[in-house]
């Protein structure tokens, strides 16, 4: 099947642009001294997280349990769930997960947590490594003050079921942030106030073996500091448009883009526009409008129309789209794009190769 044949709307993952976005990332950390554990949130995907694992990769991030369970379920290795699991269907299922088998760790940032886990570790007769959260700004999740991070680890450390395994601190506030200097400073500021977390642990006497966190737009800066032993970067698989023209070193972005969303032209009598079917269902709406980037004359604009339609603008004289003709576009945001899908459709150039499952959406 040829790429402009496929039922629309889907979800497209050009894969030679795929494997060499995991090259280039991969090269890089090896050179900068730095080990990655992509964040499967982003791709959600046991092909694409046995990918990166083949190109030299730990292991795979969850931001869900949901997500755990589907790549430990294909045997994807050295997960980590990022998010705090503190109620009792989340820690059901990671006790289900431990009895299982997998190799996994979680991530702490109050006290309470830590009788729960330390409980269904014992339960499932493992040892569950738990890394400390600290929170750098994102006022999301994590510990507020460094003192109380350092009372964590000591309390996971005394329990006898659970190992201290380090900390994470992730400034997703700053992934976005322009100019590159102003995230660059930003960045450096956290910075301090991880090393000062890293000194008050070797003071007590629990020095952290892994220290993990940063993403795609401040990967560079991050290895820059010395600080983490891991890297968390997902969206770099992808390359939405949101990251897209950012620049996330010195010399630019050497990412390119290899996810976009198929839409088919489904009205065409307007001079200047066409409809086609992909709209709130198909698209993320969090970060701005996707854009239209083949099938039609470059300048093209899109607007969301409702759940299941966007209207293409285009300048007047330029070519306008056949009808039932196919329409990429880059969306805004991958992550919560790709939860939206079944499915990627897997191409080279032009040609439909293979289809893979999106095994970890939902909750």
């Amino acid at each position: 099947m040829r790429r402009d044949e496929i039922k629309t709307p889907a979800l497209i993952l050009d894969l030679d642009h795929l494997d060499r976005n995991i090259e280039i990332m991969t090269a890089w950390a090896k050179s900068a001294g730095v080990s990655l554990r992509p964040h499967a949130k982003s791709h959600k995907s046991p092909d694409i997280a046995r990918r990166l694992l083949k190109a030299g990769a730990l292991g795979a991030c969850c931001a869900t349990i949901a997500e755990a369970e589907a790549l430990a379920a294909a045997g994807i290795t050295g997960l980590h769930i990022t998010s705090p699991m503190t109620t009792a269907d989340m820690l059901a299922r990671l006790y289900r997960l431990l009895t299982r088998g997998a190799d996994i760790m979680v991530v702490a940032d109050d006290p309470r947590n830590v009788d729960a886990l330390g409980k269904i570790a014992s339960e499932a007769g493992r040892k569950l490594p738990v890394i400390v959260e600290i929170d750098v700004g994102t006022k999301r999740t994590g510990c507020v003050e460094i003192d109380d991070a350092v009372a964590l680890a000591k309390g996971i450390a005394q329990n006898k079921t659970l190992s201290f395994a380090g900390v994470q601190a992730y400034w997703g506030h700053l992934q976005h942030l322009m100019p590159f200097e102003e995230r660059k400073a930003r960045v450096a500021l956290n910075m301090e106030k991880m090393r000062k977390l890293i000194a008050a642990l070797e003071g007590a006497g629990l020095p952290p073996q892994i220290i993990t966190g940063s993403g795609t737009g401040t990967h560079w800066i991050d290895a820059q500091h010395k600080v983490f032993t891991e890297l968390q970067a997902g969206s770099f698989v992808f390359l939405d448009s949101c990251y897209g023209p950012l620049p996330l070193s010195p010399d630019g972005n050497p990412f390119t883009t290899s996810l976009f969303v198929a839409a088919g032209v489904v009205t065409a009598n307007r001079p200047d526009s066409v409809t086609v079917n992909a709209g709130y269902k198909a698209l993320a709406t969090d970060s701005g409008q996707p854009q239209p980037v083949r099938g039609i004359a470059q300048g093209a604009s899109y607007r969301f129309m409702g759940d299941e339609h966007g209207v293409i603008d285009f300048d007047p004289g330029a070519p306008r789209p056949e009808l039932g003709a196919v329409i990429e576009l880059v969306t805004s945001h991958c992550d919560p794009t790709v939860n939206l899908h079944a499915r990627y459709v897997v191409v080279r150039d032009d040609e439909v190769v293979d289809e893979w499952p999106i095994l970890a959406r939902g909750y």
